[in-house]
């Protein structure tokens, strides 16, 4: 089991100590100095909380000396160097001291921080296309984040009004996850979130937007859909993630959710007034007992 982290303690990530090159880089999507781009060069970078690492990171989930990339003319590895906590490749935890094989749009997760990795003479074009990336996408789940919501809803909104379509939004959150984070670990909770993201986001239609709203917090806007069919498709995610198995260093988590659906009415002219109703009824089905879906 993960050491359990209460608090984290950020400063910026720090930057290479050598002069890298342009043609490959880490590129922060998730944490501290969000979009910072890291070159890389031959030979060894260590990252860790050390501040002698070529890349610091001052995050109590991160050993002193975490783990190390390798850049090499033939190709560039990633190796976890017996940190407590573990370093991902992709979602999937690497042995340690194995030297694993890195490829451009490969992401790298250790602690609270996710480098992407790119290479190749395109990697300026790839770079502005991550920035891009980052200012819709929230790094951790990958799915669309608070801004572009918020973003999406305000078009449905006027669409809906203007074209006298129904709409529906859904919020909910993850029952009781401080304590899955105190249990388990910020890591732990961490993969539950991007394991419930990718769950959930299987059942989600392309005209339709899925969210992190914040947090452990999620939205889900659903054009031309009345309550009952929200309510319908609230249920349907409840189902889902009570029966799902989550698990995290050999370890399964129990993971249930709760949802509260509203639907465009008079009186709801913008996202905020939108969102609001649909908290009062995820609040509803929290002071109900959890794990449960109300509209």
């Amino acid at each position: 089991m993960h050491p359990k982290s209460k608090t984290r303690r950020v400063t910026r990530v720090g930057t290479t100590r050598f002069s890298g090159s342009e043609e490959t880089c880490l590129v922060t999507i998730y944490g501290p100095d969000l979009g910072v781009r890291i070159p890389l060069g031959l030979g060894e970078t260590t990252i860790g909380r050390d501040p002698g690492c070529e890349i610091p990171v001052s995050l109590d989930e991160i050993s002193r000396t975490h783990c190390r990339v390798t850049l090499q003319q033939e190709g560039a590895t990633v190796c976890d160097l017996e940190s407590t906590n573990g370093t991902f490749l992709n979602d999937r935890e690497i042995p340690t001291r194995e030297e694993c094989v890195l490829r451009s749009g490969d992401l790298i997760h250790l602690g609270g921080i996710i480098f992407k990795f790119l290479e190749g003479g395109n990697v300026e074009a790839l770079y502005h296309e991550e920035i891009y990336r980052t200012a819709i996408v929230d790094g951790l789940t990958q799915i669309h984040n608070r801004r572009y919501f918020v973003e999406f809803l305000e078009r449905e909104l006027s669409r809906a009004g203007r074209h006298h379509r129904p709409l529906s939004l859904v919020i909910f959150d993850v029952d009781g996850f401080k304590q899955i984070n105190d249990a388990h670990g910020h890591v732990a909770g961490d993969h539950v979130l991007r394991d419930l993201a990718s769950a959930v986001s299987a059942t989600v239609r392309r005209e339709e937007c899925f969210a992190r709203y914040g947090g452990d917090e999620f939205a889900l806007v659903l054009p031309d859909s009345p309550l009952e069919s929200a309510l319908r498709y609230a249920e349907r995610i409840r189902g889902l993630v009570e029966t799902r198995v989550f698990a995290f260093d050999e370890e399964e988590i129990s993971v249930t959710v709760s949802l509260g659906a509203a639907t465009m009415q008079p009186g709801i002219d913008d996202p905020g007034n939108f969102i609001r109703a649909a908290d009062d009824q995820l609040y509803t089905a929290k002071n109900a007992g959890r794990n449960q879906a109300c509209g």
